[in-house]
């Protein structure tokens, strides 16, 4: 790492902000191109960004370990099919010691401002509490889930019980037969809850959507699984295609909804075999298209239901006491602890409501995304250059691993930061008409497919229904796409004066 303070202004080639598996790829993927002269800005203490967070009971990915790891940074022993969130985060802790990616984190830099100099084809990244940062190339990591969403309760300012969000659980806060509400039936809370369950003297869970969740695989890897895995790259590279390709198998259901549709039975099925009260079984089962929102993975979630000492409310809560929750329907119930397992913001032009990005002509991102956020492949946005993204509009999954996406995308802005060395320019920045051209083309994609005609609203869309989340088909196409820049859709600008050239436009 190669900065240098000069009147107390910090220097880089290029800044990542965040320390999860985005910014640690990203930096890792930097090192084997030889380029050092780099930043992790990290708002926290430490890397792993929402395993970091996420240490709930029960915290585990719904994605297969051997898919949710680095293709450069194999772990060959993994415990289970599926991790679990402590399991995951030994793993980027031993990825960040194996690159010694410490020496360029800089913790506790939480970035408040980033702005553009059209003079300079520099950025200038503001933080509370240290000197700014001038950068070449910024490339935001931070992710969609680490900003958690908070639900307004009228009256949650008089309730005198423990009050926490899934991804701040209070470990400290013993809930051994404690009466507890649990509000959300998301990724976070299907695994919570059942954990909890067995130790709270009364749990109560408020639904306001029911979740598909269908069954999960828990089988442990074996010793001579581990073994083969250690012993033979081939070996483990043809369990990971395998699981690659299963999971790409469910994209043809995701864009033929009548074939989701027989799968939706079978997963009706799995509800009513799992809980014993029809009623509350009948509670449990969506009323829309299977795929329209986030589908879940569980063997514990729904048999917790059979238990006497949790109760599913699907009434709307109307307010709180100091001591109880109250329901539209008038019911009281005393509580000592509510539990938000709400999850996360994830519209990018709220999570940065405190972070200003300031691009060409002062434009201020969240307002150029004002009606919808988008971007090239979720990379680049035209009016912002030399600004990367990862895991940008239209990049997230419904079926696969991110870090696929994530892995595409780090090549790609590597390639961005060649062209431009290589052109011997200072900036690049995405022409208009090639980004609006795609993203046109995406939502053409979107149209027909579960997201859009399954009957529900979901944290994919905008207010007026627009899927701005995710990617709409195969991501070996994706994959495909963003395997080699095309230098003819980007602009090329500024002279490097050191290398001798003007300024270009592909």
């Amino acid at each position: 790492m190669q900065v240098s303070t000069v009147n107390t202004i910090q220097k880089t080639k290029v800044a990542i902000i965040g320390a999860g598996f985005g910014g640690l790829a990203m930096a890792i993927r930097l090192l084997q191109k030889n380029i050092q002269d780099f930043v992790i800005l990290e708002k926290a203490q430490d890397v792993g960004g929402t395993w970091r967070e996420n240490q709930y009971p029960g915290a585990a990915c719904d994605v297969q370990s051997h898919m949710y790891s680095l293709s450069f940074a194999p772990k060959t022993d993994w415990s289970k099919r599926y991790a679990e969130a402590s399991e995951i985060y030994s793993y980027i802790q031993q990825v960040t010691e194996q690159f010694q990616l410490r020496q360029y984190c800089k913790f506790e830099h939480e970035v408040t401002r980033a702005e553009y100099d059209e003079q300079r084809f520099l950025w200038t990244l503001s933080f509370k509490d240290h000197a700014p940062l001038e950068a070449q190339f910024v490339i935001f990591a931070s992710g969609p889930l680490h900003v958690p969403q908070i639900p307004h309760i009228q009256g949650i300012e008089n309730f005198k019980g423990k009050v926490f969000h899934s991804s701040e659980w209070d470990h400290q806060y013993d809930l051994t037969d404690k009466t507890v509400a649990s509000i959300g039936t998301g990724g976070s809370a299907i695994q919570y809850i059942p954990e909890i369950a067995k130790h709270v003297k009364q749990l109560y869970v408020f639904q306001r959507t029911a979740a598909w969740v269908i069954p999960r695989d828990e089988r442990k890897y074996s010793d001579l699984s581990k073994f083969l895995f250690k012993q033979s790259n081939v070996y483990r590279q043809l369990h990971r295609a395998r699981l690659y390709w299963s999971n790409e198998s469910r994209v043809v259901p995701i864009v033929q909804p009548q074939i989701m549709k027989i799968g939706q039975k079978l997963a009706e099925a799995f509800i009513r075999f799992q809980v014993k009260d029809k009623k509350i079984a009948q509670k449990l089962i969506p009323d829309y298209v299977m795929g329209c929102k986030r589908i879940l993975i569980s063997n514990k979630y729904f048999p917790t239901f059979n238990r006497k000492n949790v109760e599913l409310v699907t009434d709307h809560i109307q307010h709180l006491t100091e001591n109880s929750i109250v329901t539209k329907d008038g019911k009281k119930r005393k509580i000592d602890c509510l539990i938000y397992g709400t999850g996360f913001i994830t519209d990018p032009r709220i999570y940065m409501k405190h972070f200003d990005c300031i691009g060409v002509n002062k434009q201020e991102l969240k307002q150029v995304w004002k009606n919808v956020p988008e971007s090239y492949y979720g990379i680049s946005t035209k009016g912002f250059p030399n600004l990367f993204q990862l895991v940008g509009p239209n990049t997230a999954l419904g079926h696969n691993s991110i870090i696929f996406m994530i892995e595409s995308q780090v090549n790609y802005i590597l390639q961005l930061i060649e062209l431009v060395d290589k052109t011997k320019t200072l900036a690049t920045e995405v022409k208009a008409d090639i980004q609006d051209q795609f993203n046109n083309k995406i939502q053409k994609q979107l149209k027909g497919t579960v997201w859009q005609s399954g009957g529900c609203v979901s944290w994919y869309q905008t207010a007026d229904g627009k899927n701005f989340s995710l990617w709409p088909t195969y991501t070996w196409k994706y994959w495909l796409e963003t395997r080699k820049v095309d230098a003819s859709d980007y602009v090329f600008l500024g002279e490097n004066r050191s290398k001798g050239k003007k300024s270009v436009a592909a």
